[in-house]
């Protein structure tokens, strides 16, 4: 969601000698006998343990949980707190910080800020994090009293926003309302941090507080009738539906449910109730919490439509729209089913996106749990969530680049503060969940292979799961109980299996173990004390392709995706990542291990120019690397390159007819070419120099032309996301076209020809060329230059 991202603000939080028992939004089994009020109203077959129920072990898991923790330590809560304090005028604490702190989504790093502090005390009871929490809810609670109207929050100008709103005055797009940036969505993440406060940390002022929220919400709605409320729903509204879902499943109180019904829209929902998908063209992170809050309310009232419409979602986006590590999205937003081989950009895969798709995959799992929902999540939790992590410092990715040939990027300490760094707060610190559920029949799912230990208080035992996987092809389970206990253990048959599986119990083959089917292997006998399983999963290199093009693929080993490593220096974008050619089959041909130990791998003999090495895709962090790759055979290879020898000709009949070139970043060519301008900035990137013109800017150039024929002007610029692009080339101080150079979507170069009318160049020598920015816009980055003409 790139702009608009995540805000919650939390509740007061009161100190308690004990803590009580860690809950967990998905169905746990004691969840209506401690903390919720409502008892669930559908079968849910496989609960979730609560969160401190699960600890992990050494891992690579256990040191992104690690670097995340470090980070959460030391984030300065007064700034996090500061506008909450100044819009409620009260003087603030500390200064607030930059980044998107100091925008339209300020205060929603706080709420997420909470919500992992919360739920790391809820895991480990560490006291550090039950002050902060405290502390913060405190804050809050005191900023709410001061305002008197419910409401707390840090957005600017909120109280005219929703003022308007409640006057039925609605001014509304896809990410604005009244003029704030999606208000809605960073009071669903004030209101969720509040509840996690209460749920993780037991702070019944916390609860108090959301409450308020809860009810000003109902306040400024009650006003407004049903066209109104979907004219306000057109604007990204975040999880407001789970938010007030959940906050009717800890009250009881079911003014909140009916609450939540208002966040409702009519233009997606109504068609994912009746499965027809209306995906394409939507932004990915703005709809998937809706179903969220769908499949929540499901399990609290068992209406259908809300399963259908968060089933349906789950399934076109994971069939249809996913990446192979996992995420979703180019430039945040759904394209046409199955349509990716022309959407690897530098701007795919928001961490957001990937965040709440694993949330939906819990919820859905608890009430159907088949091994396809936790082979997803095994995928996403890998090859995207753990690799937008820099685990030297805690950084995170908003986007996860798949550009062949391109490199992460991560946010810094206390000037970026997106949406992902907010949601990979949580996404650290709760690495826990998911690895086991306890059947409704008594049985124990073990869904990932991840080194941990379960303490099953309901059974008075533990289990241990110890391996080295994914360096090992086994894992071991080993029981600990006072007395013998009876039940299944159902472990998931992974997709990514390379061969038959084994099954040892006390160092005893097991033969005709069953696979279920929900496509588990199940184990059923009594359990003793000390009791050893032990199971191989054979690995080894298998490709995922793109479904548009099932000659461009990337490679796994077993669960991991693998990126090929470019070294230090960006390759050129164009034609400098490397290709395979290969009779072979499979990719376990002609992909090899190279060093087990260190998870990396080789082509062999296949690369063209050159062999490639592999690593785990969470490993990069400097290094340029490709995740999807061209394989072609040897007879395609010879078509291909025919191919790459027509560019080559294309470019030199392209030099043929040029008349002059102007090299962007070079001295002397700029000073050949009298470049002046105002508001210059300069730089390189993808290889390459560029020049720009910010804020209104210019920038002025003289250039041959052919005075006897048409001259076309040839503009070079990278195509990325950013807003505000819009510039008038003007030739000898005529406009001879409006550019926007936001509708180029893609990473990569584009050369967009401008004709320059004959008229303007008949009998010049030269052409003074002026590209001059609207206001508040920029021109380029301009990347190059060329006068060419007709052929």
């Amino acid at each position: 969601m790139k702009n608009f991202k995540k805000i919650i603000t939390t509740g007061v939080l009161t100190a308690f000698a004990t803590v009580g028992i860690a809950q967990n939004y998905v169905p746990e089994t004691s969840l209506s006998a401690t903390k919720m009020k409502v008892n669930l109203a559908v079968p849910v077959k496989a609960h979730a343990f609560n969160i401190g129920d699960v600890t992990l072990k050494e891992s690579i898991f256990a040191k992104a949980m690690e670097a995340d923790v470090k980070y959460l330590k030391e984030i300065d809560p007064d700034r996090l707190l500061s506008q909450f304090r100044t819009n409620a005028g009260l003087k603030a604490k500390g200064e607030k910080y930059g980044g998107w702190e100091n925008d339209g989504l300020a205060g929603h790093t706080l709420g997420h800020y909470l919500s992992a502090c919360s739920m790391y005390y809820a895991g480990t009871k560490d006291k550090f994090f039950l002050d902060r929490v405290n502390y913060i809810v405190k804050e809050l609670a005191e900023c709410q009293k001061a305002r008197g109207t419910g409401y707390v929050g840090a957005i600017p100008n909120e109280d005219v926003i929703f003022y308007k709103v409640m006057l039925g005055n609605i001014q509304t797009g896809g990410f604005g309302l009244n003029g704030g940036w999606a208000p809605w969505y960073t009071i669903h993440k004030v209101m969720a941090g509040l509840l996690d406060a209460n749920l993780y940390c037991n702070s019944d002022e916390a609860l108090r507080v959301e409450k308020g929220m809860a009810d000003w919400t109902d306040n400024v709605l009650k006003g407004l009738n049903y066209d109104q409320v979907q004219k306000m729903l057109r604007c990204e509204y975040g999880g407001m539906a789970e938010a007030l879902v959940n906050t009717y499943a800890l009250t009881g109180e079911k003014k909140y449910l009916d609450l939540s019904e208002r966040f409702h829209d009519n233009f997606l929902m109504d068609s994912l109730e009746v499965k027809v998908n209306a995906l394409q063209g939507k932004h990915s992170n703005t709809n998937i919490p809706k179903v969220i809050g769908s499949i929540r309310r499901y399990e609290l009232t068992g209406n259908k439509k809300d399963f259908t419409a968060a089933d349906f979602l789950w399934d076109i986006v994971i069939n249809h729209h996913t990446y192979a590590p996992g995420g979703n999205g180019n430039y945040e937003y759904f394209g046409r089913n199955d349509q990716l081989n022309h959407a690897l950009t530098d701007n795919t895969m928001e961490t957001c996106a990937t965040y709440n798709m694993l949330k939906l995959t819990e919820h859905l799992f608890t009430v159907q749990p088949k091994a396809n929902y936790m082979d997803y999540y095994e995928r996403a939790l890998y090859n995207h969530i753990l690799a937008s992590q820099n685990r030297k410092d805690g950084m995170s990715c908003y986007f996860m680049p798949l550009r062949m040939g391109t490199k992460k990027e991560f946010s810094d300490q206390f000037n970026t503060f997106t949406c992902c760094v907010g949601t990979t707060l949580e996404s650290h610190v709760k690495y826990t969940q998911g690895i086991y559920n306890k059947g409704v029949d008594g049985s124990l799912y073990v869904n990932l292979f991840i080194p941990s230990e379960l303490t099953w208080q309901e059974k008075n035992l533990k289990v241990s799961l110890d391996t080295q996987m994914p360096k090992s092809e086994s894992f071991t389970l080993t029981i600990n109980t006072e007395k013998s206990q009876n039940f299944a253990i159902k472990v998931r048959k992974p997709y990514w299996l390379k061969g038959n599986f084994i099954v040892k119990i006390n160092n005893k083959i097991e033969k005709n173990v069953a696979v279920n089917e929900e496509g588990y292997i199940v184990l059923t006998k009594e359990w003793k004390n000390n009791d050893n399983i032990q199971i191989s999963l054979p690995m080894g290199i298998h490709a995922m392709s793109l479904p548009d093009n099932q000659n461009r693929m990337t490679f796994f080993y077993g669960p991991i995706a693998l990126a090929g490593d470019l070294g230090k220096s960006e390759p050129d974008p164009t034609n400098g990542t490397p290709v395979f050619v290969t009779s072979a089959a499979t990719a376990d041909k002609w992909i090899k291990v190279k060093n087990l130990d260190n998870l990396t791998f080789t082509s062999s003999n296949t690369g063209k120019p050159n062999d490639v090495n592999f690593k785990p895709f969470y490993e990069f962090t400097d290094d340029y690397y490709s995740v999807y790759w061209d394989v072609f055979t040897p007879e395609k290879w010879t078509v291909q390159q025919k191919v790459y020898q027509e560019e080559k000709l294309q470019a030199k009949l392209l030099a043929d007819r040029t008349v002059d070139v102007l090299r962007i970043g070079e001295m002397q060519p700029e000073r050949d070419h009298n470049l002046t301008g105002e508001n210059l900035r300069s730089g390189e990137d993808h290889t390459r120099k560029y020049t720009t013109a910010d804020n209104g800017g210019y920038i002025s150039f003289t250039l041959k032309v052919d005075e006897n024929l048409t001259n076309n002007l040839i503009l070079t610029y990278w195509g990325m996301d950013n807003r505000g692009r819009i510039f008038h080339v003007l030739v000898d101080g005529q406009k001879v076209a409006e550019v926007d150079v936001n509708k180029y979507k893609l990473s990569q170069f584009y050369d967009i020809n401008y004709t320059i009318p004959k008229e303007l160049t008949q009998g010049k020598k030269s052409v003074v060329v002026k590209l001059q920015a609207i206001p508040n816009n920029q021109v380029g980055p301009i990347y190059g230059v060329r006068i060419v003409k007709e052929k």
